[in-house]
């Protein structure tokens, strides 16, 4: 009976051995494109990559930065004119014409599904009054989101000198552009009808050039490129039982081979990857101080709950955070403002990070506040 016993326990080990191995040994998937990468969302996590730091051209892909800054600067009603310079961008397919006036929303609309060159252009011109002044905020953007091998020189991807990024880089644009609800429900959108306000009654329907959006279970988005230059590129986002994954495809051979290849790199991603609950968020509270306020310390949190990702066979356990914050900032500070990170490590090396948002902390005087400006060097953090 013992042996008995030994030999069941032995079966059952191999049999927990080999559910383990065939979860973390899935081949890796054969991508044609020179660089990809994917990603989970909420942390970004690294599950898969290929030359992800390899710089190229990202083609239409830089609409997304273009699309997220104009999402901050303009009204969705405010109208915007199609100067002669937008109108003779090369690729227009929505057939731009200068002295055409469209809506902020719908002009964003038929750059992100149409892919609309002039588009950008217009979008640019009516943001910071000029493609010049716009191209320096994009840079400016870049810079904070730590794309550390990204530099724009046009709004929209045509090929200049000057105008490079990277698979990560731009995975870290399109996750962060993600967060806002207004990017996410334009790159969602599979079809939808362009209105001019001039001339009257105009109107293009049009498809979005991302063709996996409605023929790929989850897809949420993101974005197209393409030049002789860039090759096949794509942004690629997919949402199943509340993972979403982001991948990016750079220099594919050609325009059909993109979808291909951002199809089997989140196959490959949703078939390696988990979430496992990790710290709610109204259960993590953290504080800095505060100069010059009402107050003399601010609440920070997770702008949403962490989870860990989990690859393959790893242990949830093994993950740890610290937080990357400063120990004093400045009032005022509008309730959600960035501040920070909290930064994942999983056998203490780090792998993802999610946001830091202060509560609102009005600029003003108290006691406290100014010996926070006096005395703030010597101040421990909190």
């Amino acid at each position: 009976m013992r042996k008995l016993w030994i030999i069941v326990v032995a079966v059952c080990l191999s049999l927990v051995t080999m559910g383990t191995a065939f979860a973390s040994d899935v081949a890796e998937p054969v991508i044609a494109a020179e660089s990809a990468i994917v990603v989970e969302a909420s942390t970004g996590r690294v599950v898969y990559e290929k030359n992800a730091d390899m710089q190229g051209s990202p083609a239409s892909m830089t609409k997304m930065m273009t699309c997220l800054l104009a999402l901050d600067e303009l009204g969705r009603h405010q109208d915007v004119m199609i100067s002669k310079n937008a109108a003779e961008t090369e690729d227009v397919p929505l057939g731009l014409a200068a002295g055409d006036v469209f809506s902020a929303d719908e002009l964003l609309r038929g750059m992100m599904l149409a892919s609309d060159n002039g588009a950008a252009v217009a979008i640019a011109e009516a943001s910071a009054g000029s493609v010049g002044k716009f191209v320096a905020q994009m840079n400016d953007e870049a810079a904070k989101l730590d794309m550390k091998d990204t530099h724009f020189a046009n709004p929209n991807g045509l090929t200049l000198p000057g105008h490079y990024s990277t698979a990560r880089d731009m995975a870290k644009l399109a996750r962060y552009a993600m967060t806002k609800k207004e990017f996410r429900d334009i790159v969602g959108i599979q079809q939808a009808p362009i209105r001019w306000s001039l001339p009257k009654n105009k109107v293009l329907m049009v498809e979005n050039s991302n063709k996996l959006l409605g023929h790929y279970d989850g897809m949420t988005g993101i974005k197209t490129g393409w030049t002789m230059a860039a090759g096949g590129c794509l942004a690629a986002s997919a949402k199943r039982n509340g993972l979403e994954l982001i991948a990016v495809v750079m220099k594919a051979p050609d325009a059909h081979v993109r979808f291909d290849d951002a199809r089997k790199l989140l196959d490959y991603g949703f078939s390696q990857t988990k979430l496992k609950r990790g710290i709610r968020r109204d259960h993590l509270k953290k504080s800095v101080w505060v100069r010059g306020g009402t107050q003399a310390t601010v609440a920070v949190h997770p702008v949403e709950d962490v989870n860990y990702p989990v690859i393959g066979g790893e242990d949830p356990k093994r993950y740890t955070v610290t937080y990357d914050l400063p120990k004093v900032i400045d009032a005022p500070v509008k309730d959600g403002t960035v501040v920070g990170k909290l930064v994942l490590h999983y056998d203490g090396k780090p792998v993802g990070t999610v946001d830091l948002a202060a509560e609102k902390a009005d600029k003003g005087f108290s006691v406290g506040s100014s010996l926070v400006s006096i005395f703030g060097w010597m101040l421990p953090r909190l």
